[in-house]
């Protein structure tokens, strides 16, 4: 059985940094009210809110993606409830608008691009969920 989520637009836009695997964590990527760090062995994310992430404070060999929102799902989820993120992305999966996902002990955030916000809005409705709060889905 399908779930229907509540969800809501976060303000202001993210920046998806990509920054080599043994780099340090900078500073000034914690500074912002949304941001998530993934060290791997391959690299060093960094979701932050995109007016922190310029090409002065970057460094040589990062890549920049500017330009998404975050969609917050109004958690919390248990561990044990299945389906949760997949009921989400998979009207956005349909609708062609790429996503990139955060996932915290409660909930889950669901990045898409700006341009893409309108849609996704449409999308994820006709598929039972629930956009809460005001935004300008421009």
């Amino acid at each position: 059985m399908p779930h229907h989520l509540k969800y809501r637009v976060l303000p202001g836009p993210l920046a998806v940094c990509r920054l080599a695997s043994d780099a340090h964590i900078p500073a000034w990527a914690l500074e912002g009210g949304f941001f998530s760090v993934v060290r791997t062995h391959d690299e060093l994310s960094i979701v932050c809110t995109e007016d922190l992430c310029t090409e002065d404070r970057m460094g040589h060999g990062a890549t920049v993606e500017r330009g998404w929102v975050a969609l917050k799902l109004e958690g919390p989820f248990p561990f044990s409830m299945t389906g949760v993120l997949a009921s989400f992305v998979q009207p956005l999966a349909e609708a062609e608008i790429p996503i990139f996902a955060i996932s915290t002990f409660d909930t889950d955030y669901v990045l898409i691009k700006r341009e893409n916000l309108k849609g996704a809005v449409m999308a994820l409705g006709a598929a039972g969920h629930e956009k809460l709060g005001e935004d300008d889905c421009g």
